[in-house]
């Protein structure tokens, strides 16, 4: 009895135990699993609904696992010629990331002793089991088929980078825990004219920001544009869905499915360069020249051939998605609301560094240093942009359709230029701004401790009679603005100031 009692306690994963490197390999099973159901159900419920289906269910089952790895990156093939399918749904790519992502943090989280082969190792041993089981059932002839070796190796490189971050996140959490990557950011390497000290998280956050606005700039093109379809007499994307429901169902599924890759399209558009639908064809808003298209709802949203007209209004949009990455650079280039809490001088050009070495985090960016972290911020938003435009991108077939999507370099080149474009001038300004802001503060603060400390204000450096000198003149300041506005308000009322009340 007390071995029984005894030996699931030694089981028992945190801090009590361990945890069997199986339990970790089946988390890795269940998620693959979990991410292949949320395709399969539906393509399954369809082939039941479809009346006229002509084919098994092992054909069925194909088809969902070519979607589950065109999801992951994984090329597929398609037809007895073997055209090309590349193009990714991140919808489906995103699930995948956010479950292993999950999963790995999780196991990684759990204390206790581990096996060698345990925690995320086993997650992504696991879900790379699945993988290879996909991979090989629709290896054989018919509709989709896969290519063995690229697709295991793009699913267990998507799945051992997610497996990662999540290990790594976990880690993070664990303040106990050794960083990971110790050492100095690179941008308080530079040379002090140059160096925005601190300016790692604001650049990450400006960046952010950014693709946060130009994602909502690309959403907004692609519902006007579906506003402007459907009030078009009908729109063309009613004369697709128009095949009976079952068809219907899979269109609009597959639609949203694929409604990421259409923002991101938009935000090509937004941009500048445009996108492509098959090759030798254009999309911006300076043009577009398109030829036959597939016949599909998110095509039928597609601009008519011809000069751009007004919708070079779209260039607005990437400016605006550069406002609020220039307040934060701008702001975090200001330094603290009040600087003289942190004990260090308040110049505009702060690069005097008179107040300590320890301070020299908190002293405002020089001019230079705030345009070093703008052009920063906007290296990582264009490298993030050209990123997402090669992974919304690929060929839906061989011939005119063997390329989709925008160019990446191009499209990465417009989000950093718009992004400096916008952002130098306007941190520069914030920043001024907040500098001045802050002056007189910094004023208040030094007669409020002249008037606190008296005579003893003279050991910290400066004599008491400057400090009334300094009282004086802002108490005459602030009567003679007393009696401006008093005037003013006279003047308005129509009364003269010599009149008296």
């Amino acid at each position: 009895m007390t071995q029984l009692m005894g030996r699931p306690i030694l089981e028992v994963s945190g801090e009590l135990g361990g945890r069997p490197w199986p339990a970790d390999l089946l988390a890795g099973v269940r998620t693959a699993l979990v991410g292949l159901a949320v395709v399969g159900v539906p393509v399954l419920a369809l082939w039941v609904a479809t009346p006229y289906a002509d084919s098994g269910a092992a054909s069925a089952t194909r088809l969902a696992g070519a979607l589950w790895l065109l999801g992951h990156g994984a090329p597929v093939l398609r037809g007895d010629t073997d055209a090309p399918l590349t193009v990714t749904p991140l919808l489906l790519g995103v699930l995948a990331v956010v479950q292993l992502y999950r999963a790995a943090a999780r196991v990684a989280a759990r204390r206790g002793p581990r096996p060698r082969w345990g925690g995320p190792a086993a997650v992504w041993a696991g879900y790379c089991a699945v993988a290879a089981a996909v991979v090989l059932h629709c290896a054989g002839a018919g509709l989709f088929r896969t290519r063995v070796l690229p697709d295991l190796v793009v699913v267990g490189l998507l799945a051992g980078l997610a497996t990662a971050a999540g290990a790594r996140s976990a880690r993070a959490a664990d303040r106990a825990a050794p960083p990971l990557l110790p050492g100095r950011p690179l941008l308080d390497r530079l040379p002090v004219s140059l160096r925005p000290s601190g300016a790692a998280a604001a650049v990450r956050g400006s960046a952010l920001a950014a693709g946060a606005g130009l994602v909502a700039a690309g959403g907004v093109l692609v519902a006007v544009s579906a506003v402007l379809d459907a009030m078009a007499g009908g729109g063309r994307g009613m004369a697709v869905l128009g095949r009976g429901p079952a068809a219907l169902v899979g269109l609009l599924l597959l639609a949203v499915v694929l409604l990421p890759n259409a923002v991101l399209w938009g935000t090509a558009y937004a941009l500048g360069p445009g996108f492509a639908v098959g090759t030798g064809t254009v999309v911006a808003p300076g043009g577009t020249a398109l030829g036959p298209v597939p016949e599909f709802p998110l095509f039928a949203l597609l601009p008519a051939e011809g000069p751009g007209g007004w919708r070079v209004a779209a260039l607005l949009l990437p400016a605006l998605a550069g406002v609020v990455p220039a307040v934060l650079l701008g702001r975090a280039a200001a330094g603290p609301r009040r600087p003289a809490e942190a004990g260090v001088g308040v110049e505009a050009g702060g690069g005097d560094g008179d107040g300590g070495g320890d301070g020299a985090a908190s002293e405002p960016w020089p001019p230079a240093a705030t345009v070093v972290a703008v052009l920063a911020a906007a290296l990582l938003t264009g490298a993030a942009v050209a990123l997402a435009g090669w992974l919304s991108g690929g060929a839906l077939a061989g011939g005119r359709m063997a390329r989709l999507g925008p160019a990446p370099w191009w499209t990465g080149s417009a989000a950093a230029g718009w992004f400096a474009l916008v952002a130098v001038p306007g941190a520069l300004l914030v920043r001024r701004r907040a500098l001045r802001l802050a002056a007189p503060e910094v004023v208040l603060d030094a007669v409020e401790e002249a008037a606190e400390g008296g005579g003893a204000g003279a050991a910290g450096g400066a004599p008491p009679a400057a400090h009334a000198r300094l009282a004086g003149q802002l108490r005459r300041s602030a009567l003679m603005l007393r009696a401006r506005a008093y005037a003013a308000v006279l003047r308005l009322g129509g009364r003269t100031p010599e009149s008296g009340d």
